[in-house]
């Protein structure tokens, strides 16, 4: 909206702000009261849950869920080089709504560039309750979890279109050579942090990788679509016995441009536990590539996705390493990268994806 700051801190998520910022959709139903109470446990921004009070009965929602920048300079400074928040606030006003994907409806998107500044409003989803990456979930939470992601990837499966989008699209040669380069020098303080908490073949395994990181992430083959780039527990919400939508997907801070069936063995790598992921991995990836096809996909078959989802299963163990050493440091911070070091590494030495290494 124009003219409409952008909120600082929670506190600036006044009555007054927030009528302005809801009248586009709603008009101009004044708020009398909000009350604010933070949720989850983001390492990246803040995100507060809003009870909203009118003066008059309104079409507007009395609950909403509001993202802004972390109070962490550290964290904040690590959005800013990445453009998380400018890519979250992108991918709810550019494809969300084009996307079959259960997401949350957005009522107002807003970002400023020079400060990194940047609020969401969004459709509160309780009674729906959030995964936890720690506990992990049940294959049938995982099946739904997994039959979600066709919603995602189908509809702009190798869109040569989504390459112009510069936001969404960025990587390229020089970046993906720092990024790699960034990627190997946090492995050894990565190692003295977590060592000890890690068994030795996974070690060992990261050191394999991270020596080669640079021709990993040179060489990402396979259908392109757009990538959640973080499908895990932490930011799907299920149905809960009070109700709720089947599953809904959230935190959009690095959608990208990248490989479909990455998404996959990112979410099923740690999303189960490593007896239940042995047992039903198959099935599940099957039941994904039907619901490709179903959903219009041509020309790929099993063998090319069961081959994609090995070659990507490092990706999660990719993402442990450099999330942990570059956002603010907590504990169950370091029990989920602890979680998702041991569990992703688990399953690509399990799948034997090292032989699929460029």
């Amino acid at each position: 909206m124009a003219g409409l700051t952008i909120p600082a801190t929670v506190e600036d998520l006044t009555p007054d702000w927030l009528t302005r910022a809801l009248a586009p959709r709603f008009g101009e139903a004044s708020i009398t009261s909000v009350q604010a109470t933070s949720i989850g446990t983001g390492q990246v921004g803040e995100n507060v849950r809003l009870q909203l009070d009118f003066s008059t009965p309104t079409s507007a929602p009395t609950r909403l869920v509001a993202k802004l920048p972390s109070t962490s300079e550290t964290s904040r400074a690590t959005a800013g080089a990445l453009r998380t928040y400018e890519v979250e606030v992108r991918f709810y006003q550019e494809l969300a709504a084009a996307l079959p994907v259960r997401t949350p409806t957005c009522y107002h998107a807003a970002i400023d560039l020079s400060s990194n500044g940047y609020v969401l409003l969004l459709e509160d989803l309780a009674p729906a309750v959030q995964g936890d990456q720690l506990a992990g979930c049940t294959v049938d939470q995982a099946a739904t979890a997994v039959l979600e992601l066709p919603k995602l990837h189908a509809p702009r499966w190798n869109d040569p279109r989504l390459a112009e989008i510069g936001w969404l699209a960025r990587a390229n040669p020089e970046q993906e050579a720092t990024m790699s380069a960034l990627l190997s020098s946090l492995f050894p303080g990565f190692c003295e942090r977590y060592r000890d908490r890690l068994a030795p073949e996974v070690v060992a395994l990261g050191e394999r990788l991270f020596a080669r990181m640079e021709a990993y992430a040179a060489h990402r083959p396979g259908p392109w679509s757009i990538q959640h780039g973080d499908y895990r527990l932490d930011n799907l919400l299920f149905a809960s016995a009070a109700g709720g939508d089947p599953v809904a997907v959230v935190d959009w801070q690095v959608v990208s441009h990248g490989p479909a069936v990455a998404d996959v063995a990112y979410f099923l790598g740690a999303g189960l536990m490593p007896d239940d992921r042995r047992l039903h991995e198959t099935s599940l990836v099957r039941e994904y590539h039907r619901a490709l096809c179903a959903s219009g996909v041509v020309g790929y078959g099993w063998d090319d996705c069961w081959r994609d989802y090995r070659r990507y299963a490092f990706g999660g163990l990719v993402m442990a390493v450099g999330a942990s050493m570059i956002v603010e440091r907590t504990e169950r911070g370091d029990d989920m990268f602890v979680a998702m070091a041991s569990r992703h590494g688990r399953h690509a030495l399990d799948l034997d994806a090292e032989q699929l290494l460029a």
